[in-house]
């Protein structure tokens, strides 16, 4: 079981109960919130996606609203792997989503 870094006061709504989760799953050592910033385009939901690999794991970038935040990941995943199982959280997740159930996309 991996461990969830607190080291910001501010996340993306919803992030860190989702990234706890995350951190749950076996082969994930550490998930660590980085930097926070604004963005042009909007996100109604949380979203996450797998970014870039870097030494040791991969880092994810997180958009909800107008806001993005980095997220690194410290696994032996593949990115796939990590990319299914971040849509897997994100899909059994309600608070992420703004649509009624069903009308995700």
């Amino acid at each position: 079981m991996g461990r969830v870094v607190i080291t910001h006061s501010t996340y993306i709504e919803g992030l860190i109960p989702l990234l706890q989760r995350l951190a749950g799953l076996p082969g994930i050592a550490t998930v660590t919130p980085a930097v926070i910033s604004r963005v042009r385009g909007r996100s109604p939901q949380l979203r996450l996606r797998v970014s870039t690999a870097i030494t040791g794991g991969h880092k994810l970038v997180a958009r909800r609203g107008s806001s993005v935040q980095e997220v690194f990941v410290v696994t032996n995943w593949s990115k796939e792997q990590l990319q299914q199982a971040l849509d897997h959280l994100l899909d059994q997740d309600p608070s992420s989503s703004s649509a009624p159930e069903g009308r995700r996309s």
